[in-house]
C-alpha cells in the first residue's frame, strides 16, 4: 500500500530492528501497529520518540476508541488509523509529513543563509544590541585608538578584539594576547615589558615582552582591571610616550601599538575606590564598547545554537539538526550566568551524548534536565514579601547592568529618579539596621535614662550654683545616652 501511495517502505515485524532503523536515520515516519508481537505499542512510542524526538510516529488498530486516540496523541503520535485504513487518509497524512520535511529543509537553508550574514568573525547576533557593536567595531578599527572593551564574562570580548584587529590598517602586524589576571605581578611585568639577562633569578637569557613583539601592531589586554596599581602606572607611561622599559635595563626602547582593553568590572566604580587610576582609566577608554549579556539578548539564542550545532557537529562527525522544541524551551528559561560560553559548552556536551538527529533534553546537562525545585532563576527559594521581591529584582538587574543605573532603570521600565529615590530608602534602611545595639542594650539604655532622669528631677530643687552644676552634668548624661532629652521633656 505504502509505495502505490508513492513512498519507500521498509517493513519489519521485528520492534528492536525498527528502533535501529530510525536510530541510524533511515526512515523518518514509522507506521506502528497497537497489537506489536512482544511490546506495548505505547512503550514502544516512548522508545521511538527517545531514540529521535523528531520521528513521525502513525498508530493503527483495530479497535478505534476516541480514548486510546487521545492517548497515542498525548505519547506524541502525529495520527491514529482504525483498521482497515483509509489509503485517503493515510496519503494525506504522508503528504503533510512530506510537506513539513520539504518545509524545513527550506528553512534551514535560508537560516544557514542568515547565519553567514549575521556572523561577524566568529560571533553571531540579530539582536539591536548586539548589532551596535558589531557596527561601532567597524567604525573603531578602521582608526589607530585605543579601545576599551566592558561586560560580563563569556560574552565574545575577546572575539571583537581579533576582529578589531582583523579590520584595522595593521592587521597584517602581529596580534598580542596578555590575561592580567593570570599572572603574578612581577611575571606580568616581563610578561608585558620583557626582562635582559640576569635581571632577576632564573633571568638566564634576554627576552622583549608584548610591547616589542607586537610593535606596530595590536596589545590586547584581558581582565585589566586585574592590574595591580603599580603596573597601572607602568601601563599609562607606555600610553603616554610610546616607550617601554625591559626589567633590569635602563634603556628606554620606543614602541608603536594599539591598546585594546577588556574588564568585566566597572572600572568608574574601581577609580572611586582607589583601586585603579583615574587617568588611565581615561586614556584607555577613548572608545568604549558595552557588551551585553546573554540574559539581555535571548533572541539571539536560536542563533547562537544553530552557530555552536553546526561547529560542533564539524568538530565531532555528527550530522544533528537542531535542538527539539522542549530542548530549546528549557534553553531559554535558563538565567545563563556564564553568557555565551555557558551556551557553547552546553551545546558541545549534548552534541557528544546526542545519537539522534535532533538533541533532546536527555542530552542536556543535569542542571538543565532536573532544575532545583527549590531555587528560582539558580538561587535558593524562600518566602518573600513583594518588598523584598523588588529589592531582589532591582539589585540583580543593577548587577546585570554593572551598576549602570541609567540602563538598570530601562530596563526595569521605570524612572531614574524613582530608582534614584529607591536606592537612597534602601541605603537609608541599611545604614539604620547597621547602627551597633540589641534588644539587650536599647533596654538597659532605657532603664539607665530612666534613672538619669529621676536623679535630674531630684537635683531642679536645689540652688542655682548646684543648679548649674547639675545642669553640666545633665549635658554630658544626654550625650551618652541618647533619647534622655525625650525623658527630660516629661
Amino acid at each position: 500500500m505504502i509505495a502505490e501511495l508513492g513512498y519507500e517502505s521498509l517493513p519489519t515485524s521485528d520492534p528492536e530492528e525498527a528502533l535501529r532503523l530510525v536510530q541510524s536515520g533511515a526512515c523518518r515516519v514509522v507506521l506502528a501497529d497497537v497489537h506489536l508481537p512482544g511490546a506495548d505499542a505505547y512503550a514502544f512510542l516512548d522508545r521511538l520518540l527517545r531514540v529521535d524526538p523528531g520521528v513521525h510516529v502513525i498508530v493503527i488498530t483495530k479497535e478505534y476508541t476516541l480514548e486510546s486516540a487521545l492517548e497515542a496523541i498525548r505519547r506524541g503520535a502525529i495520527d491514529f488509523l482504525p483498521k482497515p485504513v483509509d489509503e485517503l487518509r493515510l496519503k494525506r497524512t504522508l503528504d503533510d509529513v512530506a510537506a513539513l520535511y520539504d518545509q524545513r529543509r527550506r528553512v534551514r537553508a535560508l537560516e544557514e543563509q542568515l547565519l553567514r550574514d549575521l556572523e561577524f568573525h566568529g560571533i553571531v547576533g540579530k539582536s539591536p544590541v548586539m548589532l551596535e557593536v558589531f557596527d561601532l567595531a567597524r567604525k573603531v578599527a578602521r582608526h589607530y585608538t585605543n579601545v576599551l572593551l566592558v561586560g560580563p564574562s563569556g560574552t565574545g570580548k575577546e572575539l571583537v578584539a581579533h576582529a578589531i584587529h582583523q579590520l584595522s590598517p595593521v592587521s597584517q602586524h602581529r596580534l598580542a594576547v596578555c590575561n592580567c589576571s593570570a599572572m603574578v605581578d612581577s611575571l606580568l611585568e616581563t610578561q608585558l615589558f620583557g626582562h635582559v639577562r640576569g635581571a632577576f633569578t632564573g633571568a638566564t637569557d634576554t627576552r622583549p615582552g608584548l610591547f616589542e613583539y607586537a610593535d606596530g601592531g595590536t596589545v590586547f589586554l584581558d581582565e585589566v582591571g586585574e592590574t595591580p596599581l603599580a603596573m597601572q602606572a607602568k601601563l599609562l607611561r607606555v600610553i603616554q610616550n610610546r616607550e617601554v622599559q625591559r626589567v633590569g635595563s635602563p634603556e628606554v626602547r620606543h614602541v608603536s601599538v594599539r591598546l585594546i582593553a577588556a574588564t568585566n568590572r566597572d572600572l568608574r566604580a574601581e577609580v572611586l575606590a582607589g583601586r585603579f587610576r583615574e587617568d588611565l582609566f581615561y586614556r584607555l577608554s577613548s572608545i568604549q564598547i558595552r557588551f551585553p549579556s546573554l540574559a539581555e539578548r535571548l533572541e539571539d539564542i536560536p542563533l547562537l545554537v544553530q552557530f555552536f550545532v553546526k561547529k560542533y557537529n564539524q568538530a565531532y562527525g555528527k550530522n544533528i539538526s537542531g535542538l527539539t522544541r522542549r530542548a530549546q524551551a528549557v534553553l531559554l528559561q535558563h538565567p545563563w550566568p556564564g553568557n555565551v560560553r555557558e551556551l557553547e559548552n552546553v551545546i558541545s556536551t549534548a552534541a557528544i551524548t546526542s545519537t539522534g538527529e535532533f538533541i533532546d533534553l536527555a542530552d542536556l546537562p543535569e542542571n538543565f534536565r532536573h532544575p532545583g525545585q527549590g531555587s528560582v532563576g539558580g538561587a535558593e527559594w524562600r518566602p518573600l514579601s513583594l518588598e523584598e521581591v523588588s529589592k531582589v529584582h532591582i539589585q540583580r538587574v543593577l548587577q546585570m547592568c554593572m551598576g549602570d543605573r541609567l540602563r538598570a532603570a530601562q530596563v526595569l521600565g521605570i524612572g531614574r529618579t524613582s530608582l534614584y529615590r529607591y536606592l537612597k530608602r534602601d541605603q537609608a534602611e541599611i545604614a539604620a539596621r547597621a547602627k551597633p545595639g540589641t534588644a539587650t542594650a536599647e533596654s538597659t539604655s532605657k532603664l539607665t535614662n530612666s534613672q538619669s532622669c529621676r536623679q535630674t528631677r531630684l537635683t531642679t530643687a536645689k540652688s542655682g550654683g548646684a543648679l548649674l552644676k547639675n545642669h553640666l552634668r545633665v549635658t554630658m548624661l544626654c550625650s551618652r545616652f541618647p533619647g534622655v532629652h525625650r525623658c527630660m521633656e516629661i
